[in-house]
């Protein structure tokens, strides 16, 4: 087949990761894959430089940014029917909400000059539309969604969750949606780096502490806040914090810390690493805190659970299917008291989240390797193709 996959930006991300992961399947699988991306932009790190290393195509069209912008999305939406029109692929998959929306409608267009092809599918990783969005622009990507939802053939969801919501906003009808966990390297993160002792010892860590870690970027809604608070609250000075990644919030996260002689020498900041660093981040981390309040599926809970680590996460989305009381604690949203209460647990118990982490060890295999990923992919284009 040839296939045309579209992202807004190849920043260090998860729906960034599950197309790279894709993409290179795809590749190996004998398919002819071309991905076209925005620039990566942002003081996220970037996966640009992975995707040209492949054996895959990569176009970068400088017009498709993340921000909305009429003048330059007209102009994304141009280049993309130009590329489509000339590749002439069987299939258009698209990924994020902006290249998702213009990706399809530009599919769409191409399709009814060419005929039955390309087939349309998209990924939803995260529905644009929250409860903490705003409420015009909600109402927005509900309408632009709609109207996409009708141009594609299949929706692929991350999560069951995705599905859920997607339904509950009229997006499309039932029978287009399947649920395809995204996929992740499982064997790069089961075996113990060599350098962890010598991340622990970069923090100043004694063989006694507790580090517990959050990786995501220093962004709105990823809930930082929340653990800075349950930090304060936690008397155990061997309990220590560490946030891996970067972002526009990460100045006032920083000021927060320096403000409060509890958290000073007690929260960890590392900045951003690249990808291969995350295996050594998870097996120095005692158990793994995401407290987001908007994710499908956030990719560093089964890359926690391939580390043997357990899990403590809100209950948002997607996470009451992977996480339940055998590999972690699912905590209220936003409610401090819980994560505090359950930081403690797990601090309190090596045994416990030595268990937790065996359990999650056996589930990500299960559900989550890249390979599976790739198959139900790449079968859910044939049968598109031979309907």
């Amino acid at each position: 087949m040839r296939i045309v996959h579209i992202i807004t930006r190849m920043i260090l991300g998860g729906a960034q990761e599950n197309t790279i992961l894709t993409c290179e399947g795809l590749t190996n699988r004998g398919h002819e894959v071309i991905l076209i991306t925005g620039p990566a932009r942002g003081p996220e790190g970037e996966l640009l430089q992975r995707a040209r290393s492949h054996r895959y195509k990569v176009i970068v069209v400088k017009s498709l940014l993340r921000s909305i912008n009429p003048l330059l999305d007209a102009l994304a939406y141009r280049a993309l029917m130009k590329h489509i029109r000339k590749i002439k692929p069987d299939i258009v998959h698209t990924h994020s909400s902006k290249a998702g929306i213009l990706g399809r409608e530009a599919a769409w267009k191409v399709r009814k000059r060419l005929g039955d092809k390309p087939k349309i599918v998209h990924t939803i990783h995260g529905l644009p539309f929250h409860r903490y969005g705003n409420r015009f622009l909600n109402r927005l990507y509900i309408a632009l969604e709609r109207r996409a939802g009708q141009y594609s053939d299949a929706l692929i969801s991350v999560a069951d969750a995705m599905t859920r919501q997607a339904l509950q906003a009229g997006i499309a009808q039932q029978e287009k949606y399947t649920t395809i966990y995204s996929g992740i390297e499982i064997n790069s993160f089961i075996n113990r780096p060599d350098d962890v002792e010598q991340f622990r010892q970069s923090l100043s860590l004694r063989d006694e502490d507790i580090l517990v870690t959050q990786v995501s970027r220093l962004a709105k809604l990823k809930g930082h806040e929340f653990i800075l608070k349950a930090a304060e609250r936690i008397t155990n000075p061997k309990i220590h914090f560490c946030f891996v990644g970067d972002g526009k919030l990460r100045k006032k996260i920083e000021q927060r810390i320096r403000s409060s002689a509890w958290l000073t020498g007690r929260v960890h900041l590392t900045g951003l690493l690249p990808p291969e660093k995350m295996p050594t981040v998870f097996h120095a981390s005692d158990f793994i805190v995401h407290c987001s309040l908007h994710e499908g599926l956030a990719r560093v809970i089964p890359q926690a659970f391939a580390a043997g680590k357990a899990v403590i996460s809100f209950d948002i989305d997607g996470a009451s299917e992977v996480i339940d009381d055998e590999t972690g604690i699912l905590v209220k949203p936003a409610d401090v008291d819980q994560l505090r209460d359950a930081i403690i647990k797990l601090a309190s118990s090596p045994e416990l989240r030595k268990q937790m982490g065996q359990n999650g060890l056996k589930r990500v295999k299960e559900k989550f390797d890249h390979n599976i990923m790739v198959e139900k992919i790449e079968a859910l284009y044939n049968d598109l193709l031979n309907r």
